[in-house]
């Protein structure tokens, strides 16, 4: 099985593309912090690239931005590939299934709690007080 959860902050904003044949991509990255310090004491950070498809994509790109809180659910692609000066190199990249946005709706970033996955566009969201619920 090839799943991974990560919970960190766009270190950069969402890049929203189509695909020629009209197919929604949306990039991103982000630091997600280690549990454990080094040896001299501090927290290391881990980058990742992220990579969102059709609604979900769609979504990243209208909501987050970068320093966004965001936990997403998806799959390591690993990539082989030779740089101009001939070496090779390695890319891990996260192609999301899930993403949560996590920031609150204060920080002026995405709205605090939504969840996005699959090919369900979010429209504008309104709150909702303890008067309109029916029970």
């Amino acid at each position: 099985m090839n799943k991974v959860y990560l919970i960190g902050n766009l270190t950069r904003d969402p890049e929203l593309t189509t695909t020629s044949s009209g197919v929604s991509v949306c990039r991103f990255s982000i630091a997600v912090g280690r549990r454990f310090s080094n040896a001299e004491g501090e927290r290391e950070t881990d980058f990742f690239n992220i990579t969102a498809w059709r609604g979900t994509a769609e979504n990243c790109a209208k909501f987050l931005k970068k320093g966004s809180k965001i936990a997403v659910s998806g799959s390591i692609q690993i990539r082989n590939y030779e740089r101009q000066d001939g070496t090779k190199g390695l890319s891990v990249d996260i192609t999301a299934d899930e993403v949560e946005f996590l920031s609150s709706k204060n920080d002026g970033s995405a709205e605090g709690g939504m969840s996005v996955s699959g090919n369900q566009p979010v429209n504008d969201l309104q709150p909702v007080s303890d008067d309109d619920l029916p029970f």
